[in-house]
């Protein structure tokens, strides 16, 4: 068609994300939703993004996001996805693209539609804030059997070591096992270290509520006199261990085999000095191991201070307990407390001293100052009143007897009729009937016996080129390179239109009251779907 729409309009970071600081300016800008207002949402959006990502859905449009966001975290008004998905884009989160798959009239190429998907950028961010969600939320656990484990491991280390007598140990073998004895201690490590930290926030009752603290505080101590006991017998067998392998430098030979075998996937050019670093990995992981069960001159081992810390954590748990118990015994009894006041009111020497209690234990005196008006105003502008006057002492303001009565100033009237708007409900009916009627009619006109070419259907009324337009529209959104033929249904399920391109390069011309419609001609069939329908289902 020689109709050419104009290119939709492009989204500008500076529009979408206006409210952005000059932080966004850095290569930190996708993380500038954090603390942008509304962050909520945006994180909400962003994760909508992932887990399409993992669906293998790339472009998402703003009624897909909207739909796919949580219910609590949903707008009313999808404008609001519409705004969040545009500052996103300003900030690097996502990418918009013209989304030109939906268009179905001309005068939809003049409308801003966009498809989003997220940028390099934006998936790095969120991966980071994954992990770092991940690390906050940890609790971390004392892993007693990561210690049998231990041993174990050991344990195969001394066969495989013994082997070296006889000649030269499996490399295959020693590397795995002291890549498992590695991956268990250091997971060992890592969850004591985590443990520790949320035990003593426990201990503070930082974030914890006290009945889930008292429920919880039984297991939480057995749970930590297993360990200390499974420590106490395991740890010097551990220590044993790591002696019998360290003595005429076993774990000196293993560690080599083990070193060399990763240095044989070295790349060339990093093949000389590949096996030295892995040898240097591998004893700094050793000399770990060793120093986390094994106390030296002058330094306790992490086992040693880890059985201590876990010791001394029961009596503060204990601690925690009593006092609670006894702030609950110590708390207020509200009753005992208007028994106590009550007989203070009864030992009162006279009414002054009754008042005089009454006005200390509730604090409840006259309303005098209600309200100023003109009079008042012109009053203590001719008469000031120092500020420090009591209130008992300075002139009390004159209430208007209404006030008095009613409690308010304004007068209750007669209620608001109410209007009759059966005549505009009428109006209404006869307007939607008459568009009801003319879409009817432009259906007729446009649909078609049987297969016709476009310069065929002559002269139609704005109603019929409207509606034209949008059924070509509908059927070129469908339209593939290479394609002859489509056959494609309006969007509101009332025409079918099967457009079938011609190469005898002829034109074809439609005329309306406002021009002449010029393009290729091609062949087309167009039904009215709802012909024989009643009026009322076909609205």
């Amino acid at each position: 068609m020689t109709s050419r729409p104009a290119e939709p309009d492009r989204i500008r970071p500076d529009e979408a994300a206006a409210s952005a600081d000059s932080s966004t300016e850095t290569s930190y800008a996708p993380f500038a939703h954090l603390t942008a207002p509304n962050a909520a949402l945006y994180r909400q959006v962003m994760r909508v993004f992932l887990l399409a990502k993992e669906r293998f859905a790339v472009h998402l449009r703003p009624e897909d996001v909207h739909a796919a966001l949580p219910s609590e975290h949903r707008p009313a008004a999808p404008d609001a996805v519409v705004k969040a998905l545009d500052s996103l884009v300003g900030w690097g989160n996502l990418r918009a693209d013209p989304d030109t798959s939906r268009v179905t009239a001309v005068e939809d190429f003049y409308r801003r539609r966009f498809i989003y998907q997220l940028t390099q950028a934006g998936e790095a961010a969120e991966q980071a804030l994954s992990v770092y969600d991940e690390a906050l939320g940890r609790r971390g656990a004392l892993q007693a059997v990561a210690l049998h484990d231990i041993v174990t491991q050991l344990r195969a280390l001394l066969v495989i070591a013994a082997e070296h007598e006889e000649g030269e140990p499996d490399p295959a073998k020693a590397h795995l096992a002291l890549s498992t004895l590695t991956n268990r201690f250091e997971a060992l490590a890592e969850n004591a270290r985590a443990f520790m930290g949320s035990l003593q926030r426990t201990i503070d009752l930082h974030g914890v509520e006290v009945e889930v603290f008292l429920a919880y505080k039984d297991r939480l101590i057995q749970y930590l006199e297993r360990f200390i006991q499974d420590l106490i017998t395991l740890g010097g067998r551990i220590a044993r261990l790591i002696g019998e392998l360290e003595e005429q430098g076993r774990v000196g030979v293993l560690l080599r085999l083990a070193a060399a075998r990763e240095a044989a996937d070295a790349a060339p050019d990093e093949a000389e000095s590949a096996e030295a670093r892995a040898r240097a990995r591998w004893a700094a992981k050793w000399a770990g191991l060793s120093a986390w069960f094994v106390s030296a001159d002058g330094r306790e081992s992490q086992a040693r201070l880890l059985r201590g810390r876990a010791l001394g954590a029961i009596p503060q748990l204990l601690a925690v307990v009593r006092q609670l118990n006894e702030r609950r015994a110590g708390r207020s009894d509200r009753s005992a407390d208007f028994r106590t006041l009550a007989r203070w009111f009864a030992e009162a020497p006279d009414a002054e001293a009754r008042h005089r209690l009454w006005r200390a234990a509730f604090g409840l005196y006259p309303a005098r100052h209600l309200t100023v008006d003109a009079d008042t105003l012109a009053d203590r502008a001719a008469r000031p009143v120092a500020a420090s006057t009591p209130w008992a002492e300075a002139e009390p303001l004159r209430i208007s007897p209404q006030l008095r009565r009613t409690g308010s100033y304004e007068r209750r009237g007669k209620p608001r009729k109410v209007q009759d708007r059966s005549e505009q409900r009428r109006l209404l009916a006869e307007i939607a009937a008459k568009q009801a009627a003319e879409i009817a009619a432009a259906r007729a006109r446009l649909a078609t016996d049987g297969t016709t070419r476009l310069s065929a259907l002559g002269e139609l009324d704005p109603m019929a080129f409207g509606l034209f337009l949008r059924l070509l529209g509908d059927a070129l959104a469908t339209w593939r390179p290479g394609m002859t033929t489509t056959v494609t249904t309006s969007n509101d399920g009332t025409m079918d239109i099967r457009l079938t391109a011609l190469d005898d390069g002829t034109t074809a011309e439609v005329r309306t009251p406002g021009g002449v419609f010029r393009g290729p001609d091609h062949l087309v069939e167009i039904t009215d779907l709802t012909a024989g329908v009643p009026a009322r289902e076909a609205r």
